[in-house]
């Protein structure tokens, strides 16, 4: 595998924003179906979704004749885990449950080889370098590296400033759900109050020269939060999309109303 350009990491930097899918599911069928829809990112949510090392890099391998970008959500983001996550092939990580700038700048070292990080040299054994035959290897692989931390809490909100100041940070995600959760109006990532605290963390995002990101799944949502600054949006969820689907179509035949007699009872 080739060493690529980090494809998510320069659209970044574009004039127009990215939209992607999260990939839950853990079947590389799936993920080959959402990386061919046409999306410019997919995402493979380790954090929720029910993957270890193997399977990421199998969804990593499923993704990668596809023209989009990968990005992976580990469960939580510790050093070691990291450092397996970019040999199988990660370029871009976002990490959840960021609360300080200590925190971001540990899990930007985790990231990047010396002397600028501690990711420790396996490149024998490494997707990433391709088993070490990726030529200098080790002097463009920090290049390629996008760092997104996700701020989804109380203490994340308050401490976004210092957070965003983070050399090596490159984007900031914000999780609506759990921060809604944390303001009091769990299930209701829409409230007001919950949009007001988004838009003004994207604000201190973008003035810090960042940039900010964000999960809708609705057209109008989107589109609010564009407008609000974001650079980076999740429009949708592989699970959720199916589970949707499939009771739609289920509707349109089934009685809701007769199941105790089509179930037998």
């Amino acid at each position: 595998m080739p060493l690529k350009k980090n494809a998510f990491k320069q659209a970044l930097n574009a004039d127009k924003p990215s939209f992607g899918l999260w990939l839950g599911i853990p079947d590389t069928t799936v993920a080959e179906i959402g990386a061919g829809a046409g999306f410019d990112w997919v995402l493979i949510d380790a954090e929720h979704g029910p993957f270890d090392l193997k399977s990421i890099m199998a969804h990593l391998q499923a993704v990668e004749p596809y023209p989009v970008s990968a990005v992976v959500r580990p469960v939580e983001g510790q050093t070691a885990l990291i450092k397996q996550l970019m040999d199988i092939g990660t370029q871009t990580l976002l990490i959840p449950m960021v609360n300080t700038a200590e925190q971001a700048a540990e899990l930007v070292k985790a990231a990047y080889y010396p002397p600028v990080g501690i990711r420790g040299l396996g490149t024998s054994m490494a997707r990433a370098a391709n088993w070490n035959r990726e030529p200098d290897y080790l002097k463009k692989a920090n290049d390629e590296v996008c760092i997104i931390v996700q701020i989804e809490t109380l203490e994340g909100l308050k401490n976004i400033e210092s957070i965003v100041a983070v050399e090596g940070v490159d984007a900031v995600f914000i999780g609506p759900s759990d921060l809604s959760a944390a303001m009091g109006h769990i299930g209701n990532p829409g409230h007001p109050e919950v949009l007001a605290a988004i838009e003004n963390g994207f604000k201190v995002i973008n003035d810090a020269g960042k940039k900010a990101g964000v999960l809708a799944v609705t057209k109008d949502l989107v589109n609010h939060y564009v407008n609000a600054g974001a650079q980076f949006i999740g429009v949708g969820v592989d699970a959720a999309l199916l589970a949707n689907a499939t009771k739609k179509l289920a509707a349109e035949y089934i009685d809701t109303n007769d199941t105790n007699e089509s179930a037998g009872y």
